[in-house]
């Protein structure tokens, strides 16, 4: 193998820059050609392909967002779609891909691999919901953004004896909303993998009016429903002045921790390693602090899972 390429897929998370510039120079030290593919999938098709130098990954591993930019790209899902993006590849000669990105990313990885090119991926979303890794390059930044966020919005709360809904990101995975609550110490949180009752979340409320509370914070996962929604039932059920916070898309951005950058240099070095031992069809991870790899085809088929464990403890924790 002499040219091997990499591209950042769906949704961007901080880290994805660390991963990139971990790709390149683990390759060139290696004697490899690295190629930039631009805009994912979507730059795959188009032939929107650069070759990269040392030089051309310096000064972004401290920077958030992703370097060779990223977009979704409903056009890859398609047999026509991946036959473009191979001809793309064979066009400037590169035999191995590195794909950064979540699920998705991962399907368009494993259908390259069906077709012939050996493809690695990497783990890059704030969800953390892709399954063989503790940890998804992303979410530590995201967490600690989310975290700083409650902060914030627990000085006002307390300022006004208000009960407080902050939504956060996630899908359908509820790890965000599950760690920022209990590092926030939030009275409730809700996950789209826990049963809630809604009548329990009230007692809990009321309960803590009568004892004095002044105010109270929620969490909620995107994947479970509007926080907006949330706070309406609430206010008809207790009568609390009640406020929403929806954090949004600046959960994505910012320079990622030192724990993403690490987590990012060590995984985009191993799907090198991976490419250079004839690896193809595979995911790098991170498990109990060791790096693994896992059959690509085998990990889409797992469902994501979260520790309840940690979810009972904020509910013992919140009474």
């Amino acid at each position: 193998m002499k040219k091997i390429g990499v591209l950042t897929s769906g949704g961007d998370s901080p880290g994805m820059n660390a991963a990139i510039r971990a790709v390149v120079r683990k390759a060139i030290f290696h004697g490899l050609e690295v190629y930039g593919i631009y805009n994912g999938y979507a730059g795959l098709i188009t032939g929107n392909i650069k070759k990269l130098e040392i030089g051309s990954v310096g000064d972004i591993i401290h920077r958030g967002g992703t370097m060779l930019y990223t977009a979704r790209c409903e056009e890859f899902k398609t047999l026509e779609g991946q036959v473009q993006g191979i001809e793309q590849l064979k066009k400037f000669g590169i035999e191995g891909l590195v794909v950064i990105g979540g699920d998705g990313s991962y399907r368009g990885a494993q259908k390259l691999t069906e077709h012939g090119y050996p493809t690695i991926g990497v783990p890059g979303t704030i969800d953390n919901d892709i399954p063989g890794t503790d940890f998804t390059i992303g979410f530590d930044t995201a967490l600690n953004t989310v975290i700083d966020a409650i902060d914030k919005i627990r000085d006002t709360a307390t300022s006004h004896e208000r009960t407080y809904i902050i939504e956060v990101m996630g899908r359908d995975a509820g790890d965000l909303a599950l760690w920022s609550g209990l590092a926030d110490g939030a009275e409730t949180i809700i996950i789209p993998e826990a049963q809630y009752d809604m009548g329990q979340i009230v007692e809990r409320l009321e309960r803590g009016h009568k004892r004095g509370k002044k105010h109270s914070i929620i969490i909620v996962a995107e994947g479970v429903g509007s926080g907006v929604e949330f706070a309406k039932q609430i206010e008809e059920a207790t009568n609390l002045e009640t406020r929403v916070t929806v954090l949004g898309h600046i959960q994505r951005g910012g320079r990622p921790t030192g724990s993403d950058r690490v987590l990012a240099s060590r995984l985009g070095a191993k799907a090198v390693e991976l490419l250079l031992e004839g690896k193809a069809g595979v995911t790098v991870g991170i498990q109990n602090n060791k790096l693994v790899y896992h059959d690509i085809t085998e990990i889409l088929k797992v469902p994501h899972s979260i520790d309840l464990e940690m979810y009972k403890l904020s509910q013992e924790l919140s009474i």
